[in-house]
Protein backbone atom coordinates (compact mmCIF):
# COMPACT_ATOMS: atom_id res chain seq x y z
CA UNK A 1 0.00 0.00 0.00
CA UNK A 2 1.36 3.65 -0.77
CA UNK A 3 2.57 4.87 2.14
CA UNK A 4 0.91 8.52 1.31
CA UNK A 5 -2.20 6.73 0.79
CA UNK A 6 -1.72 4.61 4.21
CA UNK A 7 -1.74 7.79 5.69
CA UNK A 8 -4.61 10.09 4.58
CA UNK A 9 -6.51 6.82 5.22
CA UNK A 10 -5.75 6.28 8.93
CA UNK A 11 -6.19 10.03 9.23
CA UNK A 12 -9.66 9.77 8.49
CA UNK A 13 -10.30 6.34 9.64
CA UNK A 14 -14.16 6.39 10.55
CA UNK A 15 -16.32 3.86 11.53
CA UNK A 16 -17.66 2.94 7.99
CA UNK A 17 -14.04 2.48 7.36
CA UNK A 18 -13.03 0.37 9.70
CA UNK A 19 -15.87 -2.20 9.18
CA UNK A 20 -14.54 -2.27 5.16
CA UNK A 21 -11.11 -3.25 6.63
CA UNK A 22 -12.25 -5.56 9.50
CA UNK A 23 -14.84 -7.22 7.24
CA UNK A 24 -17.60 -6.69 9.73
CA UNK A 25 -20.81 -4.90 9.66
CA UNK A 26 -21.11 -1.10 10.51
CA UNK A 27 -23.22 -1.75 13.49
CA UNK A 28 -20.93 -4.35 15.31
CA UNK A 29 -18.32 -1.92 15.05
CA UNK A 30 -20.30 0.77 16.42
CA UNK A 31 -21.39 -0.98 19.70
CA UNK A 32 -17.60 -2.33 20.20
CA UNK A 33 -16.51 1.23 19.68
CA UNK A 34 -19.19 2.38 22.10
CA UNK A 35 -18.17 0.18 25.10
CA UNK A 36 -21.74 -2.04 24.08
CA UNK A 37 -20.02 -5.51 22.91
CA UNK A 38 -21.36 -7.69 25.76
CA UNK A 39 -24.76 -5.82 25.59
CA UNK A 40 -25.07 -6.90 21.55
CA UNK A 41 -23.63 -10.24 22.81
CA UNK A 42 -20.34 -9.93 20.74
CA UNK A 43 -17.91 -12.52 20.29
CA UNK A 44 -14.44 -11.58 22.72
CA UNK A 45 -12.63 -12.34 19.27
CA UNK A 46 -14.80 -9.89 17.00
CA UNK A 47 -14.09 -7.10 19.97
CA UNK A 48 -10.16 -7.88 19.78
CA UNK A 49 -10.06 -7.48 16.38
CA UNK A 50 -12.02 -4.01 15.74
CA UNK A 51 -10.18 -2.46 18.79
CA UNK A 52 -6.66 -3.76 17.24
CA UNK A 53 -7.76 -1.87 14.17
CA UNK A 54 -9.49 1.28 16.19
CA UNK A 55 -5.48 1.47 17.54
CA UNK A 56 -3.44 0.74 14.69
CA UNK A 57 -5.77 3.37 12.77
CA UNK A 58 -5.56 6.37 15.77
CA UNK A 59 -9.01 5.96 15.28
CA UNK A 60 -10.67 8.91 17.26
CA UNK A 61 -14.54 9.23 18.03
CA UNK A 62 -16.42 12.17 16.68
CA UNK A 63 -17.56 14.16 19.03
CA UNK A 64 -19.98 15.64 17.44
CA UNK A 65 -21.48 12.47 16.60
CA UNK A 66 -21.39 11.33 20.21
CA UNK A 67 -23.52 14.56 20.72
CA UNK A 68 -25.87 13.75 18.13
CA UNK A 69 -26.06 10.13 19.72
CA UNK A 70 -25.92 10.62 23.44
CA UNK A 71 -26.80 14.49 23.81
CA UNK A 72 -23.51 14.99 25.51
CA UNK A 73 -20.30 15.89 24.33
CA UNK A 74 -17.92 16.27 27.42
CA UNK A 75 -17.36 19.57 26.00
CA UNK A 76 -17.54 23.04 27.87
CA UNK A 77 -17.52 26.65 26.21
CA UNK A 78 -15.40 29.52 27.85
CA UNK A 79 -16.42 33.09 25.99
CA UNK A 80 -13.86 35.93 27.09
CA UNK A 81 -13.50 39.15 26.60
CA UNK A 82 -9.32 39.64 26.21
CA UNK A 83 -7.30 36.79 26.87
CA UNK A 84 -4.33 39.41 26.88
CA UNK A 85 -5.20 40.66 30.14
CA UNK A 86 -4.00 38.48 32.71
CA UNK A 87 -6.63 38.46 34.96
CA UNK A 88 -8.71 36.48 32.13
CA UNK A 89 -5.91 34.32 31.31
CA UNK A 90 -5.46 33.38 34.58
CA UNK A 91 -9.44 32.76 35.28
CA UNK A 92 -9.33 30.84 32.05
CA UNK A 93 -6.30 28.90 33.70
CA UNK A 94 -8.46 27.62 36.67
CA UNK A 95 -11.57 26.98 34.24
CA UNK A 96 -9.82 24.62 32.44
CA UNK A 97 -8.09 22.96 35.11
CA UNK A 98 -11.24 22.49 36.71
CA UNK A 99 -13.42 21.28 33.78
CA UNK A 100 -10.63 18.45 33.21
CA UNK A 101 -11.03 17.22 37.09
CA UNK A 102 -14.63 16.34 35.75
CA UNK A 103 -13.60 14.91 32.30
CA UNK A 104 -14.27 18.21 30.38
CA UNK A 105 -12.59 19.65 27.61
CA UNK A 106 -12.46 23.45 27.52
CA UNK A 107 -13.37 25.27 24.12
CA UNK A 108 -11.93 28.86 24.91
CA UNK A 109 -13.12 31.83 22.91
CA UNK A 110 -11.93 35.78 23.04
CA UNK A 111 -14.35 37.83 22.07
CA UNK A 112 -12.28 41.42 22.22
CA UNK A 113 -15.00 42.88 24.15
CA UNK A 114 -16.98 42.93 21.03
CA UNK A 115 -20.58 41.98 21.54
CA UNK A 116 -21.00 40.60 18.17
CA UNK A 117 -17.97 38.62 18.41
CA UNK A 118 -19.43 36.88 21.28
CA UNK A 119 -22.98 35.94 19.73
CA UNK A 120 -20.71 34.19 17.11
CA UNK A 121 -19.13 32.43 19.53
CA UNK A 122 -21.97 31.56 21.86
CA UNK A 123 -23.81 30.06 18.12
CA UNK A 124 -20.05 28.41 17.21
CA UNK A 125 -20.26 26.63 20.35
CA UNK A 126 -23.87 25.39 20.24
CA UNK A 127 -23.01 24.32 17.00
CA UNK A 128 -20.31 22.15 18.67
CA UNK A 129 -23.11 20.89 20.78
CA UNK A 130 -21.42 22.01 23.85
CA UNK A 131 -22.41 20.35 27.13
CA UNK A 132 -22.54 24.01 28.85
CA UNK A 133 -21.12 27.51 28.48
CA UNK A 134 -19.70 29.65 30.92
CA UNK A 135 -19.45 33.35 29.41
CA UNK A 136 -17.97 37.29 30.70
CA UNK A 137 -20.95 39.31 28.64
CA UNK A 138 -19.91 42.01 26.87
CA UNK A 139 -23.72 43.86 26.40
CA UNK A 140 -26.12 44.65 28.71
CA UNK A 141 -29.29 42.80 27.71
CA UNK A 142 -29.57 39.27 29.28
CA UNK A 143 -32.45 37.91 26.79
CA UNK A 144 -30.50 35.83 24.31
CA UNK A 145 -28.34 33.91 26.83
CA UNK A 146 -31.44 33.52 29.21
CA UNK A 147 -33.48 31.75 25.78
CA UNK A 148 -29.26 29.72 25.39
CA UNK A 149 -29.75 28.61 28.99
CA UNK A 150 -33.57 27.94 28.98
CA UNK A 151 -33.82 26.16 26.35
CA UNK A 152 -30.69 24.82 24.77
CA UNK A 153 -27.96 24.66 27.58
CA UNK A 154 -26.94 25.84 30.47
CA UNK A 155 -24.66 29.02 30.83
CA UNK A 156 -23.16 30.51 33.78
CA UNK A 157 -21.66 33.53 34.38
CA UNK A 158 -18.53 35.32 35.68
CA UNK A 159 -17.10 38.24 36.61
CA UNK A 160 -19.87 40.64 35.17
CA UNK A 161 -23.94 39.45 35.77
CA UNK A 162 -26.75 41.34 35.26
CA UNK A 163 -29.00 43.31 37.82
CA UNK A 164 -32.13 41.17 37.34
CA UNK A 165 -31.62 37.96 35.49
CA UNK A 166 -32.11 34.23 36.33
CA UNK A 167 -28.35 33.45 35.00
CA UNK A 168 -26.15 32.11 37.56
CA UNK A 169 -23.22 34.38 38.15
CA UNK A 170 -20.18 34.41 40.37
CA UNK A 171 -17.92 37.69 40.42
CA UNK A 172 -15.92 40.02 43.17
CA UNK A 173 -18.00 42.36 44.95
CA UNK A 174 -16.40 45.22 42.62
CA UNK A 175 -18.15 47.67 45.10
CA UNK A 176 -16.34 46.73 48.14
CA UNK A 177 -13.14 46.67 46.27
CA UNK A 178 -13.57 49.94 44.27
CA UNK A 179 -14.46 52.24 48.18
CA UNK A 180 -11.73 50.08 50.12
CA UNK A 181 -9.19 51.28 47.49
CA UNK A 182 -10.51 55.28 47.33
CA UNK A 183 -10.75 55.03 51.05
CA UNK A 184 -7.04 53.63 51.72
CA UNK A 185 -5.80 56.39 49.44
CA UNK A 186 -8.34 59.21 51.31
CA UNK A 187 -6.73 57.58 54.54
CA UNK A 188 -3.09 58.20 53.56
CA UNK A 189 -4.36 61.90 52.56
CA UNK A 190 -4.98 61.58 49.07
CA UNK A 191 -7.83 64.46 48.12
CA UNK A 192 -6.76 64.53 44.19
CA UNK A 193 -7.39 61.24 43.50
CA UNK A 194 -7.73 60.00 38.79
CA UNK A 195 -9.87 57.09 38.47
CA UNK A 196 -9.13 55.81 35.24
CA UNK A 197 -11.35 53.30 34.00
CA UNK A 198 -12.19 50.11 31.88
CA UNK A 199 -15.42 49.80 29.39
CA UNK A 200 -17.32 52.20 30.89
CA UNK A 201 -21.19 49.92 30.39
CA UNK A 202 -19.37 47.05 31.96
CA UNK A 203 -20.28 45.85 35.99
CA UNK A 204 -17.18 45.80 37.21
CA UNK A 205 -16.26 49.52 36.10
CA UNK A 206 -19.71 50.58 37.12
CA UNK A 207 -19.45 48.88 40.57
CA UNK A 208 -16.01 50.31 40.52
CA UNK A 209 -16.93 53.74 40.14
CA UNK A 210 -19.62 53.69 42.22
CA UNK A 211 -17.17 52.34 45.36
CA UNK A 212 -15.07 55.20 44.25
CA UNK A 213 -17.63 57.92 43.77
CA UNK A 214 -19.21 56.78 47.16
CA UNK A 215 -15.72 56.83 49.39
CA UNK A 216 -15.29 60.66 48.00
CA UNK A 217 -18.49 61.20 49.36
CA UNK A 218 -18.33 59.78 52.93
CA UNK A 219 -15.17 62.24 53.28
CA UNK A 220 -16.92 64.97 52.17
CA UNK A 221 -15.24 65.77 48.81
CA UNK A 222 -17.35 63.97 45.89
CA UNK A 223 -16.68 67.26 43.92
CA UNK A 224 -12.99 66.01 43.65
CA UNK A 225 -14.45 63.15 41.60
CA UNK A 226 -12.12 62.43 38.50
CA UNK A 227 -12.95 60.17 36.07
CA UNK A 228 -11.58 59.13 32.77
CA UNK A 229 -10.67 56.55 30.35
CA UNK A 230 -12.69 54.25 27.92
CA UNK A 231 -11.28 50.29 27.74
CA UNK A 232 -9.31 48.11 30.42
CA UNK A 233 -5.90 48.40 27.72
CA UNK A 234 -2.50 49.80 28.17
CA UNK A 235 -2.66 52.55 25.85
CA UNK A 236 -5.58 53.86 27.78
CA UNK A 237 -3.64 54.06 31.00
CA UNK A 238 -0.92 55.86 29.32
CA UNK A 239 -2.80 58.44 27.61
CA UNK A 240 -5.28 58.93 30.61
CA UNK A 241 -2.44 59.30 32.53
CA UNK A 242 -0.12 61.73 30.07
CA UNK A 243 -3.44 64.13 29.71
CA UNK A 244 -3.49 63.99 33.66
CA UNK A 245 -0.22 64.65 34.79
CA UNK A 246 -0.03 67.46 32.05
CA UNK A 247 -3.23 69.33 33.31
CA UNK A 248 -3.25 72.07 35.64
CA UNK A 249 -4.32 69.72 38.63
CA UNK A 250 -2.09 67.34 38.96
CA UNK A 251 -3.42 64.18 40.55
CA UNK A 252 -1.30 62.97 43.91
CA UNK A 253 -2.81 59.58 42.97
CA UNK A 254 -4.33 57.18 40.84
CA UNK A 255 -6.81 54.59 40.86
CA UNK A 256 -6.32 52.54 37.87
CA UNK A 257 -9.37 49.57 36.96
CA UNK A 258 -7.42 46.61 35.68
CA UNK A 259 -3.56 45.56 35.88
CA UNK A 260 -3.50 46.41 31.68
CA UNK A 261 -4.56 50.29 32.68
CA UNK A 262 -1.87 50.46 35.48
CA UNK A 263 0.79 48.82 33.22
CA UNK A 264 0.06 51.95 30.79
CA UNK A 265 -0.43 55.11 33.98
CA UNK A 266 3.73 53.66 34.75
CA UNK A 267 5.10 54.10 31.64
CA UNK A 268 3.37 57.50 31.57
CA UNK A 269 4.64 58.48 35.09
CA UNK A 270 8.20 57.08 34.32
CA UNK A 271 8.58 58.94 30.99
CA UNK A 272 7.54 62.11 32.75
CA UNK A 273 10.26 61.46 34.85
CA UNK A 274 8.50 61.06 37.93
CA UNK A 275 8.35 58.46 40.28
CA UNK A 276 5.74 56.43 42.08
CA UNK A 277 5.08 56.89 45.02
CA UNK A 278 7.36 59.99 45.95
CA UNK A 279 6.22 62.22 43.22
CA UNK A 280 2.57 60.04 42.80
CA UNK A 281 0.72 57.14 44.53
CA UNK A 282 -1.12 54.16 42.46
CA UNK A 283 -2.74 51.46 43.20
CA UNK A 284 -4.90 49.26 41.02
CA UNK A 285 -7.52 46.82 40.66
CA UNK A 286 -6.71 42.97 40.26
CA UNK A 287 -3.57 40.75 41.58
CA UNK A 288 -0.87 39.16 39.54
CA UNK A 289 2.89 37.86 41.23
CA UNK A 290 4.35 40.38 38.26
CA UNK A 291 3.14 43.26 40.51
CA UNK A 292 5.45 42.32 43.29
CA UNK A 293 8.37 43.03 40.97
CA UNK A 294 7.57 46.30 40.02
CA UNK A 295 9.50 49.08 41.74
CA UNK A 296 8.08 49.81 44.05
CA UNK A 297 5.66 46.69 44.64
CA UNK A 298 1.91 47.74 43.64
CA UNK A 299 -0.20 48.24 46.25
CA UNK A 300 -3.74 46.33 45.18
CA UNK A 301 -7.39 44.90 45.57
CA UNK A 302 -6.87 41.34 44.85
CA UNK A 303 -9.76 39.29 43.24
CA UNK A 304 -10.29 35.69 44.48
CA UNK A 305 -9.53 34.01 40.80
CA UNK A 306 -9.17 30.75 41.66
CA UNK A 307 -12.15 30.65 43.93
CA UNK A 308 -14.55 32.71 40.96
CA UNK A 309 -13.24 29.85 38.31
CA UNK A 310 -13.81 27.03 40.78
CA UNK A 311 -16.94 28.31 42.12
CA UNK A 312 -17.96 28.44 38.30
CA UNK A 313 -16.90 25.35 36.88
CA UNK A 314 -19.26 23.71 40.23
CA UNK A 315 -22.12 25.50 39.09
CA UNK A 316 -22.03 24.68 35.52
CA UNK A 317 -21.60 21.13 36.62
CA UNK A 318 -24.50 21.25 38.54
CA UNK A 319 -26.82 22.75 35.70
CA UNK A 320 -25.54 20.13 33.30
CA UNK A 321 -26.43 17.34 35.61
CA UNK A 322 -29.72 18.97 36.47
CA UNK A 323 -30.04 19.96 32.84
CA UNK A 324 -30.51 23.91 34.11
CA UNK A 325 -29.34 26.41 35.51
CA UNK A 326 -28.85 26.77 39.06
CA UNK A 327 -29.80 30.70 39.19
CA UNK A 328 -27.13 30.92 42.25
CA UNK A 329 -26.12 34.73 42.55
CA UNK A 330 -22.28 34.94 44.08
CA UNK A 331 -20.58 37.61 45.19
CA UNK A 332 -17.31 36.91 46.57
CA UNK A 333 -15.07 39.86 48.84
CA UNK A 334 -12.02 41.36 47.46
CA UNK A 335 -8.66 41.75 49.29
CA UNK A 336 -6.37 44.99 49.88
CA UNK A 337 -2.80 43.66 49.69
CA UNK A 338 -0.84 46.57 50.44
CA UNK A 339 2.58 47.33 49.58
CA UNK A 340 4.68 50.65 48.56
CA UNK A 341 3.23 52.62 46.12
CA UNK A 342 1.11 55.12 48.02
CA UNK A 343 2.62 57.16 50.02
CA UNK A 344 1.35 58.78 53.36
CA UNK A 345 1.02 62.70 52.17
CA UNK A 346 -0.08 63.40 55.64
CA UNK A 347 3.04 61.99 57.50
CA UNK A 348 5.10 64.17 54.64
CA UNK A 349 3.36 67.04 55.58
CA UNK A 350 4.03 66.57 59.35
CA UNK A 351 7.51 66.02 58.59
CA UNK A 352 7.88 69.09 56.25
CA UNK A 353 6.34 71.18 59.21
CA UNK A 354 9.04 70.04 61.42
Amino acid sequence: MNCIYKKTMEKKSTIVSISERTGFSVSTVSRVLSGKAELARISKSTVEAIQEEAKRCNYKPSLLAKGLRTSKTDTIGLVIPSMENLYFANLASTIIRDARSYGYTTVTVDTTEDEHNERASIESLLARHVDGIIVTPCGQDPTWLENVNRNVTPVVLIDRYFNSTELSYVCTDNYQGGFEATKYLLNNGHEKILCIQGTPHSMPVRERVRGYLDALRGHGIEQNARIAGNSFSIQNGYLETKLALNSPERPTAIFALSNTILLGAIKAIKESGLSIPDDISAITFDNNTFLDFIDPPITRISQPVNEIGTLAVKLLMQGIAEKRSTGARMQLQPQLIVCDSVANILMKEKQSVR
